[in-house]
């Protein structure tokens, strides 16, 4: 009787096993950094990755209760390490309970399989963030009033709610460098992946350093909305390639969210910040507003959205190219068939290499000359 062999784990901190476990042990650690809020020694340092930080409190005369703002600073840097050890979680959380048992019903080729798994990652986190940030915006008057975006700058006290979506999302963002290691990303898809990462950490960032969360929330809401239709889209059209619809309306929102930014950023920047009454350069009162840093935010953003206009005009050609080439074999096979059943005779009417007409007639034989 032989043996049965056992699947050996992999050696301990080897590649494969740190990629196997690493949802545990990051877990391990953001279970550690709660526990020490047990003790009175160390809660006063956990205390810092744990909760938002900086918070400024303003009493009024008219109001008894007192307003709670919030400011930004170094000790951010340690609550948002803590969220990106969560987002790690839940994004093992997703792939392992929810994406992995879709993917074993759709049997998809490896390539589908890595998008399938990407858009569903960011189809999570787009619905989420964009509920949040829309949330917000209701309770704010920034859409009703554009003058808010640059009125009483700077905006250097933030509410809770901006504050901690701010910090979730670079935390998010942040967390997504590691995860191209952890999923085992190709090599062909990393670069394209690097790009629109590194892209949003830098924006998101940006905003939130120069006090800018105002404009940064209203860019960030229109363009959540169509990235999550489109990763929707392309999910239903994995699991059926007839399904195709919801790219057209992605195409179409798509150039209206690039206008909207173009709009707003040039609005903001170039008219708004420049008629401001407190002009000038404060690093201690959070005032970036030189022409300098108003040059270089606007051109930033400009050169984004143009190189995504052009992204997605190369994709559109694409897809157009594609179609194109698709329908010319169809024609040229029903082109080449209605050729051939022209030429070729009724084979029926032949019987052992004689003619044969219709209704059992013979043919008429030729009658022989006499020589």
């Amino acid at each position: 009787m032989g043996l049965r062999r056992k699947n050996k784990s992999p050696p301990v901190l080897s590649h494969e096993f740190v990629i196997q476990n690493h949802a545990d042990a990051v877990s391990c650690l953001a279970m550690g950094l709660l526990l020490g809020l047990m003790f009175e020694v160390t809660a006063k340092y956990v205390i810092i990755f744990i909760t938002v930080q900086y918070n400024v409190t303003y009493t009024t005369d008219d109001k008894s209760e007192p307003i709670h703002f919030y400011e930004y600073g170094p000790k951010d840097i340690a609550t948002i390490f803590f969220y990106m050890l969560i987002a790690i979680i839940l994004h093992a959380v997703i792939q392992e309970y929810v994406l992995d048992k879709i993917n074993r019903r759709l049997h998809l080729s490896k390539t589908k399989h890595s998008k399938f798994n990407e858009s569903g990652q960011l189809a999570f986190f787009y619905l989420f963030s964009f509920a949040w940030g829309a949330s917000i915006l209701t309770a704010e008057e920034f859409m009703t009033n554009p003058t808010l975006l640059w009125k009483d700058y700077p905006h250097s006290h933030m509410l809770f709610q901006v504050k901690f979506f701010y910090v979730c999302q670079i935390a998010y963002w942040l967390h997504a460098l590691p995860e191209l290691y952890f999923q085992k990303i190709r090599k062909e898809d990393i670069p394209r992946q690097l790009y629109y990462i590194c892209l949003y950490i830098a924006h998101i960032s940006g905003a939130y350093v120069l006090n800018l969360q105002r404009l940064g929330l209203i860019l960030l809401v229109p363009h959540y909305l169509v990235e999550l239709i489109f990763h929707a889209s392309r999910l239903f059209y994995f699991s059926d390639e007839n399904k195709q619809k919801g790219f057209t309306l992605w195409a179409l929102l798509f150039v209206m969210a690039r206008l909207l930014t173009l709009t707003l950023s040039v609005l903001t920047f170039g008219f708004g910040l420049a008629r401001v009454e407190n002009p000038g350069f404060s690093i201690a009162d959070g005032n970036f507003n030189v022409l300098t840093v108003r040059i270089s935010c606007l051109a930033a953003i400009c050169l984004t959205q143009a190189w995504m206009m052009w992204k997605f005009i190369n994709f559109q050609l694409k897809k157009w190219r594609e179609h194109i080439q698709n329908q010319i074999p169809k024609k040229k096979l029903t082109y080449t068939k209605s050729k051939s059943t022209k030429k070729e005779p009724n084979r029926a009417n032949f019987v052992n290499g004689a003619v044969k007409l219709e209704d059992g007639a013979s043919p008429r034989t030729r009658k022989s000359k006499a020589l």
